[in-house]
């Protein structure tokens, strides 16, 4: 069995306890507005193209039999309707300035990828943490990945949007330590505005998590003037206060750093120009949600 991925990363520190090997899955059934992997919105492969690297020496146009690439002057021309995703001109490219985003790939070569950092898991109490994308929406391969894991003691999260079927929330359970989360709009109808999907079915899927006992940490993107106003912070802390295995609440902070990946992959952006969250601004907005908690007395709930 294969899936389809387009990461892994090593030493992560902020996808779960301790020191984890983040495995990134392709496709993913939100599209939310402020999206920072871009890359793994789209199910099958992606080719990006970064400009601002290209040094113009002309050797993809030399492997593509599709004719994709053109030179004009001091400028790189990628016809991308024509493009086939081979991939023969990103490995060509000594400067990364083409990527190939999308691999198949099996459990096996994978966790011979995680396993080498075993003794960090170990020390440290981290483990895997499959990431997206959305990782319910391979839930065979997923299952698969988590079961392989156990087996090898090493411990399981998944980053999810909680966007799937009750009946794959339930199985993947089985195999996962922890959840995290995400709760990116209490409203149901500002949710699908900004995410294309409504919210009541991925807190369906939160609340039966809940009830079969799976440890949850939920993750709350915050973006100023997307979905910073009160009602929502209010919204999280009532919800956070209703979960029996809730670990703690992470506020995650919008950045700046997916922006280039909208131009390389020619996606529209429509946060172009939003300014980024600052660590003051981060802070009001924790200690307004740890307000709300303490006002429907849930103290004990941490919120970093």
């Amino acid at each position: 069995m294969k899936g389809n991925i387009f990461d892994i990363q090593r030493f992560c520190v902020h996808d779960g306890p301790g020191i984890r090997t983040v495995v990134f899955f392709k496709g993913c059934p939100l599209k939310c507005i402020w999206c920072h992997n871009p890359e793994s919105q789209k199910a099958d492969k992606s080719l990006a193209y970064y400009s601002d690297k290209c040094i113009l020496c002309g050797k993809c146009s030399l492997v593509c039999h599709e004719s994709c690439h053109k030179f004009e002057g001091e400028k790189h021309f990628l016809d991308r309707e024509g493009c086939v995703l081979c991939g023969k001109c990103a490995s060509v490219c000594s400067v990364n300035a083409l990527e190939l985003l999308g691999k198949s790939e099996s459990v096996e070569n994978i966790m011979l990828e995680v396993e080498k950092d075993s003794i960090f898991y170990k020390n440290s109490g981290g483990g895997l943490t499959v990431s997206g994308g959305e990782p319910l929406m391979q839930r065979e391969f997923l299952a698969e990945l988590l079961k392989s894991a156990k087996a090898k003691g090493i411990h399981t999260c998944i980053e999810t949007c909680g966007f799937a079927s009750q009946d794959t929330v339930t199985e993947i359970a089985k195999y996962t330590d922890i959840f995290l989360f995400d709760i990116k709009e209490t409203d149901d109808a500002r949710h699908k505005k900004l995410t294309g999907v409504p919210f009541s079915p991925i807190l369906k899927n939160l609340m039966l998590l809940n009830s079969l006992g799976t440890k949850i940490i939920l993750r709350c993107p915050l973006i100023p003037d997307v979905n910073t106003r009160d009602e929502h912070l209010a919204n999280v802390a009532q919800i956070a206060a209703s979960l029996d295995n809730l670990v703690e609440i992470n506020v995650m902070a919008y950045h700046l750093l997916g922006n280039s990946k909208y131009d390389a992959l020619n996606m529209n952006n429509q946060l172009q120009g939003h300014e980024a969250m600052s660590l003051e601004q981060k802070n009001t907005y924790i200690r307004a949600i740890s307000d709300h908690i303490k006002e429907i007395g849930g103290n004990s709930i941490k919120v970093c």
